[in-house]
This record gives structure tokens, sequence and C-alpha cells, in this order.
């Protein structure tokens, strides 16, 4: 069974971004593979802040992470940027703590001005951690996601479709990678 490592770097809990990971989820959780998600907002301030290697949660942040084939990088974009919050937690993964892992990168900002984001901010942080196998993203506007009054979020058709074609890309690759071990293992 394959293991998906989400790292969310929104600061808030009724992020839209929530829509985007509930989405992706539910792909995966399809596959039938573990889905373990890391909240960066709900790791204590201090160890973020003050980069406590080894803090006891930053310790299982980090477990979660290199236990995983695949690693999901999701972030609100502020000022065409990712979120200092994801920042804090980026900076105490271990210098080449992506590895070998296959990396998705979703981001949800207020203006198509800010699409580049993945490509030109957060791309280059994933390489300097290791990742060679970071997928093409997927960007998404604030607009294209409603929340329901009662919890839960609606996605635009559109959107909804691009979230399918990466993760059906991540399921792709993490697949393509488990058979290029195991034949690895048998020869």
């Amino acid at each position: 069974m394959a293991k998906i490592a989400v790292i969310s770097g929104s600061p808030t809990e009724t992020s839209r971004l929530n829509g985007l990971l509930q989405a992706v989820r539910a792909r995966i959780e399809g596959e039938g593979w573990d889905y373990k998600e890391i909240q960066v907002r709900l790791l204590p301030p201090e160890d973020l802040i003050y980069t406590r290697f080894d803090s006891p949660s930053i310790v299982e942040a980090n477990r979660i992470v290199a236990e995983a084939d695949a690693v999901i990088v999701a972030t609100p974009i502020y000022k065409a940027s990712y979120t200092g919050v994801l920042k804090t937690f980026l900076d105490l993964i271990p210098q080449k703590g992506l590895a070998g892992k296959i990396v998705l990168p979703l981001a949800l900002g207020g203006t198509i001005a800010h699409l580049l984001a993945i490509d030109y901010a957060l791309r280059p942080v994933l390489s300097a951690l290791g990742s060679q196998h970071i997928r093409g993203g997927v960007y998404a506007l604030d607009a294209q996601v409603s929340r329901l009054e009662g919890g839960g979020f609606v996605l635009e058709e559109e959107l909804l479709d691009r979230l399918e074609l990466a993760a059906a890309d991540l399921v792709r690759e993490i697949r393509k990678s488990a058979n290029e071990q195991q034949s690895l293992v048998a020869n």
C-alpha cells in the first residue's frame, strides 16, 4: 500500500485550499492508499519559529514525510508566493527529505497573476529538498471553490477535472515507481 503525506500550508482552518485537498484525498483513498495530512498551522508555533528539529511534533511530522512514497504540498498564495507557515515547516525537513519522493504541488490564489507561483516560488524549494520528481501541480483560483454553509466545499467542474488529472498522474507515477523498485529487487 502506498503512503501519501500531505503538507498543508494554510494558516486558517476554513481555507478553500481544504476543498482541493478533499478532492485529491477522495481519489487517493479510492486507491486504498494511506493518506496522512500535516496541517502546519497545528504544529507548535515555537517549534516552527525557533527551528526545533528535535521537537516531538516536528519529529513526528518529518517521520510521516520520510515514510511517504509521495508528498502533496498545498498552499494558498499570498504576495506571489507560498505561505510563511509552510516555509517554517519546509525549513525543518531534512536537507534531502524529499529525495526519491514524487511531489505534487497544489496552490490556491486570488488572481491568475500568481499562476506561476508554483514554478517560481515553490518548485525551487522542493528541488532543494531533494525532489527530482515534481509533478506539474495545480493552481486554482479562490473563485473556483465555494464554501458550503454547513461546511465543506463545492469546486467548479473545470477545477475538479484538473485535480482529477493531477491525482491520476500522481497515482500513475507512484505505481510506476513501485514497479521499478520491484524490478530492481527481483534482479
